[in-house]
C-alpha cells in the first residue's frame, strides 16, 4: 500500500502468505557512505559513529570523544527525545554518517536524524506466528554492512533492510518459531557473514551459532551448542534424549579477533532449567564461552563456567577482549555465576577467576576454572533460599566497558538472593515453557540482600578499584569515555555519570521509568552527543 500527502509511502511486505512488516517513511535517505568491512575493522577510528553493538569488535563500548568531561559534565542537559511507544526498550542504537538506527520491541527498526531525533523511516515487523517468550518481546539492535541493515525478529527471522528506505531486501527463517524459537540479540558482521545467535533455552529449545552470507542470506554454516550422540561433548548428556531440548541459547552478541580469525561467543543455560536429573554430567557446551573460526563454524576451544547448571546462571555476558601485560591476548567475562574471569583467547586456558558478587554455591574455582561445588546450593522441591546469586545472577547481558585511558573494566552487578525451587521434570511442548522449577520469581528478600552495584575492577586480575552501590539490582549497561566519564543507569530510570578513577558521582538525570539498555555516544554537527532508552523514549543529551 502507498499513501501519498506529506510523503508519506507505507508499503505492506508479503512473503509466503504472511505479511510480515511494513516500511513508513518520508523520502529515501541519500546514499551516504558504505560500511565497509575496513571500517568495521577500524571502528575504533571513528569515534563520531556507532557502527555496532559492542562499540568495536572488542566489545570495548568505550569511546575516544572527550569534548563532554568529568569537569563539564554538569551541564548536560536533554537534546531530543523520541517516543519509542513501546516498553522494555533493550536496544543499543548504531549510529553511521548522522543516521541513528534503534529497534524497538518486538522487532522494528527505525532511522532517525541523530542531531534532531525526527524520524526519516520506520519499518514494522510482523509476526509470522505467536511466539513463547521467557523474558518480554525484546530486541537489543542492528548491524550494517555496506548500505545494508540485517535485524533478527522475535519468530526467529533474519531480515535484511536497506538502510536508505527500510525496504525488506531479503528475508530468511533462522528457525521454527513454533518450537519456541526466538532471535533477540545484534548480529555480528564478520567479512561477507552475518553472525547470529538464538534464544528459547527456557522453550526446550537445542541452541545453535549461526553465520549466513551477507549478499544472498544463505545459510553458511551452524554449530549446535548442544552436540547430538556420537558427537565430542556428548558423552556429559547422559544416554536418554536431553540433548534435544538442551538449551544453550546464543542470544546476546559476540566479540572478534580479526588477528586470530576467532569469534568469541557466549552460551546459555541447559534445559530444564532447576531439574537436572534428565541430563546427568557437565552438559556441554551450555554456560560456556566459544572460541569459533568465522569462516567455516568450527569451533577452537571452549570453556565452561558452570558445569551441569539448574540455576538459569547462563554465560550470554558478552566477552571483552583486552590485551595483558607483554601482550597476551586475553578476554574477560563477568559471568552470571558470580565469578569474574580471564582466560587466554589464543588457546582458552583459563588464568583467573574472582567472586565480585556475593556467592554461596562453590568453594572455590581451581586451577583449571572448574567450580568445587559447595553441598546444598541446589534448587529443592520446596524452595531452597540459600542460594547467592539469584536467578538474575552476579552479572548479566548488559553490556560492559573498558577503558584505556584508565585500564580498567567497568560493569553493572547484582547483588541478590532468591529462592529456588525444583519440579518434576517436564515434557517439551511448543509454545510452553520448560523449567522444571522456579528461581524465585518476583519475590525478594530484604533490601540489604537486594541491591546493585557498578563495579570498576583491573581488568587482568579481577582486583576491585571501586564500586558505586545503587539502590535495586541494575539491568543497564556501561559507556565508558576518554572525557574521564563512566555512564550507566538504575533500574528506576537516574541516569547517572561518574569519575572514571574514583567512582565519584558528578552528574544524574531522573528519567521516572526503567532501564533496560546501555548508553552510547556520538558525533553530531561536530558536537558529542550521549543517548539512553529510558521507559518507552530515547532520550539525547549534550551540552548546554
Amino acid at each position: 500500500m502507498v499513501r501519498l500527502g506529506r510523503r508519506l509511502l507505507v508499503f505492506v511486505v508479503i512473503v509466503g502468505g504472511f505479511v510480515i512488516g511494513r516500511w513508513v517513511g518520508a523520502q529515501s535517505l541519500p546514499p551516504g557512505l558504505p560500511v565497509t568491512y575496513d571500517r568495521l575493522l577500524k571502528a575504533h577510528e571513528e569515534p563520531g559513529n556507532w557502527l555496532m553493538y559492542g562499540g568495536d569488535y572488542r566489545s570495548h563500548h568505550f569511546s575516544t570523544l572527550e569534548e563532554i568531561t568529568s569537569e563539564n559534565v554538569q551541564r548536560l542537559r536533554v537534546k531530543w527525545i523520541y517516543q519509542m511507544h513501546r516498553q522494555k526498550v533493550e536496544t543499543t542504537p548504531i549510529v553511521v554518517d548522522g543516521v541513528m538506527y534503534v529497534t524497538r520491541p518486538p522487532s522494528d527498526v527505525i532511522a532517525l536524524d541523530a542531531a534532531t531525533g525526527r524520524a526519516l523511516w520506520t519499518y514494522e515487523h510482523r509476526m509470522s506466528s505467536p511466539v513463547y517468550t521467557c523474558c518480554g518481546d525484546v530486541n537489543r539492535g542492528l548491524a550494517a554492512l555496506d548500505h545494508t541493515l540485517f535485524l533478527t525478529t522475535l519468530d526467529a527471522r533474519l531480515l535484511a533492510l536497506d538502510a536508505r528506505s527500510g525496504r525488506v531486501l531479503w528475508k530468511k527463517e533462522i528457525a521454527d518459531p513454533t518450537l519456541n524459537y526466538t532471535a533477540t540479540g545484534a548480529p555480528l558482521i564478520v567479512k561477507d557473514k552475518v553472525i547470529v545467535g538464538i534464544g528459547g533455552a527456557e522453550g526446550g529449545i537445542r541452541g545453535f551459532l549461526d553465520a549466513y552470507d551477507a549478499k544472498t542470506g544463505e545459510r553458511a554454516w551452524r554449530l549446535w551448542t548442544v552436540p547430538a550422540p556420537g558427537e565430542p561433548g556428548s558423552e556429559t548428556w547422559g544416554t536418554g534424549d536431553a540433548w534435544k531440548h538442551g538449551g544453550g541459547s546464543t542470544w546476546t552478541t559476540g566479540s572478534f579477533d580479526p588477528a586470530l580469525n576467532l569469534v568469541y561467543w557466549g552460551t546459555g543455560n541447559p534445559g530444564p532449567d532447576y531439574n537436572g536429573d534428565s541430563r546427568p554430567g557437565d552438559n556441554l557446551y551450555t554456560c560456556s564461552l566459544l572460541a569459533v573460526n568465522p569462516d567455516t563454524g568450527t569451533m577452537k576451544w571452549h570453556f565452561q563456567f558452570t558445569p551441569h547448571d539448574t540455576r538459569d546462571w547462563d554465560a550470554t555476558q558478552v566477552p571483552v577482549l583486552i590485551d595483558g601485560v607483554g601482550g597476551r591476548k586475553l578476554v574477560v567475562v563477568a559471568s552470571r555465576n558470580g565469578f569474574y574471569y580471564v582466560l587466554d583467547r589464543t588457546t582458552g586456558e583459563f588464568l583467573r577467576a574472582k567472586p565480585f558478587a556475593k556467592q554461596t554455591w562453590t568453594k572455590e574455582i581451581d586451577s583449571k576454572g572448574r567450580p568445587v561445588v559447595n553441598p546444598g546450593q541446589e534448587p529443592t522441591p520446596e524452595g531452597n533460599e540459600s542460594i547467592w546469586p539469584g536467578v538474575d545472577g552476579g552479572g548479566n547481558w548488559m553490556s560492559p566497558s573498558y577503558s584505556p585511558a584508565t585500564n580498567l573494566l567497568y560493569f553493572m552487578a547484582r547483588e541478590e538472593r532468591r529462592r529456588f525451587f525444583k519440579t518434576d521434570a517436564p515434557e517439551f511442548q511448543p509454545g510452553e515453557a520448560f523449567f522444571g522449577g522456579g528461581g524465585g520469581g518476583g519475590a525478594r528478600f530484604r533490601p540489604e540482600e537486594s541491591w546493585g552495584k557498578l563495579v570498576a575492577v583491573s581488568p587482568e586480575t579481577g582486583d576491585v578499584k571501586w564500586e558505586h552501590r545503587i539502590l535495586a539490582p541494575p539491568w543497564s549497561g556501561v559507556l565508558s569515555t576518554a572525557g574521564n566519564l563512566v555512564f550507566s543507569a538504575t533500574p528506576s530510570g537516574n541516569f547517572f555519570a561518574l569519575d572514571a578513577r574514583t567512582g565519584k558521582e558528578l552528574w544524574w538525570f531522573n528519567g521516572g521509568e526503567r532501564v533496560f539498555a546501555s548508553p552510547i555516544t556520538f558525533l553530531s554537527r561536530g558536537r558529542q552527543m550521549i543517548t539512553i532508552p529510558i521507559g518507552d523514549v530515547l532520550i539525547a543529551f549534550g551540552l548546554d
